[in-house]
C-alpha cells in the first residue's frame, strides 16, 4: 500500500490540508471544503493510499511555496505532483496548469483548446474534481460571461485568489491591467 503523509497548513484564506508521498503532492484542499472527505476516501479506496500524519520534503516545499505565493513573490509552483485520476481528468488538470498566472479561461475555451468543443460541462466536472487547489489553478476558470462560477473553496476565496494574482501581475507589468472579474484596471 502507498502512503501519503498529511499536514495542516495555515494560509490567509484559512487552513488547508496537504497530502503527499515522497514522489509528489496528491491533495491540497481547504479543510472546510465539503468534498474533502469524499476526496480522501477516493484516494484511499480507489487509488490504494493509506494516509497518516507526518512530514516529508514535498510537504515542506508546498508550505514554503504557498507562503511565497500569498506574499506575492511566487507566480509558478515547483512542487512535484502525483495526480491519480482518469485520463480525461488528468488532461484537464494539465490544461489548468498551463493557464498563465494572472489570466483566466472559460470552460468552453478549455473544451475548444483540447479539441472537444462540446464538452464544457465535462471540463467543469473534471475541474471540480481537482484535488490540488491553487497549484492546479482551477480558480482561474470563469464563466463564459465573465462571472465567478463554482469553486470548491468558495466564491470568496476564488475572488481573493484572482484579485491577488491580478494585482501581482499588474505590478510586474508596471502598468494597469484590465481585471476580467471587476472590469477595472489594477496596479500595485
Amino acid at each position: 500500500m502507498k502512503t501519503l503523509v498529511r499536514k495542516s497548513i495555515q494560509t490567509p484564506l484559512g487552513r488547508m490540508i496537504a497530502m503527499a508521498g515522497d514522489e509528489g503532492l496528491s491533495l491540497l484542499e481547504f479543510d472546510d471544503r465539503p468534498a474533502l472527505p469524499v476526496e480522501v476516501k477516493e484516494l484511499e479506496k480507489r487509488y490504494g493510499y493509506s494516509i497518516e500524519p507526518g512530514h516529508n520534503a514535498v510537504l515542506e516545499q508546498i508550505e514554503a511555496e504557498l507562503a511565497d505565493y500569498f506574499a506575492g513573490s511566487l507566480t509558478g509552483f515547483e512542487t512535484p505532483l502525483v495526480l491519480p485520476g482518469m485520463a480525461f481528468q488528468r488532461q484537464i488538470w494539465s490544461t489548468l496548469q498551463a493557464i498563465p498566472y494572472g489570466e483566466t479561461r472559460t470552460y468552453g475555451g478549455i473544451a475548444r483548446d483540447i479539441g472537444k468543443p462540446g464538452s464544457s460541462r465535462a471540463v467543469g466536472a473534471a475541474n471540480g474534481q481537482n484535488r490540488v487547489a491553487i497549484v492546479v489553478p482551477c480558480h482561474r476558470v470563469i464563466g463564459a460571461d465573465g462571472s465567478l462560477t463554482g469553486y470548491g473553496g468558495g466564491q470568496r476565496r476564488k475572488r481573493f485568489l484572482l484579485d491577488l494574482e491580478h494585482r501581482i501581475f499588474a505590478g510586474m507589468a508596471r502598468q494597469p491591467v484590465f481585471h476580467p472579474i471587476t472590469a477595472q484596471g489594477s496596479l500595485l
